[in-house]
C-alpha cells in the first residue's frame, strides 16, 4: 500500500471514529472497540511525541548553556557582545 492510500485509509478511519464518538451511546460494541483502539493508538503516539520533544528540548537547553558558559568565559571583563 503506498503512502497516499495509507493516509486516506487513516483519515477515513478517524472520520468514522469521530462519528462513533459523537453517538457512542447508540453504537454497537464493535464500533466502541474500534474507537477505543484508535484512541489508544493516538494516545501512545502523542505520549511518545511529547517524551521525544521533551528530550530534544532538554538537549537544546543543555547545549545552549554550554555555549553560553564558554562565551561568558571568553568575554568576562570585556565590553563586547
Amino acid at each position: 500500500m503506498d503512502w497516499y492510500k495509507l493516509q486516506v485509509k487513516v483519515f477515513n478511519m478517524k472520520e468514522e471514529v469521530l462519528e462513533i464518538i459523537k453517538d457512542f451511546k447508540n453504537r454497537p460494541n464493535k464500533d466502541l472497540i474500534k474507537a477505543m483502539d484508535l484512541i489508544i493508538q493516538d494516545f501512545e503516539y502523542t505520549k511518545n511525541t511529547v517524551i521525544n520533544l521533551t528530550r530534544h528540548l532538554d538537549k537544546l537547553e543543555s547545549t545552549y548553556n554550554k555555549i553560553l558558559k564558554e562565551y561568558n568565559d571568553r568575554t568576562s571583563g570585556k565590553d563586547t557582545i
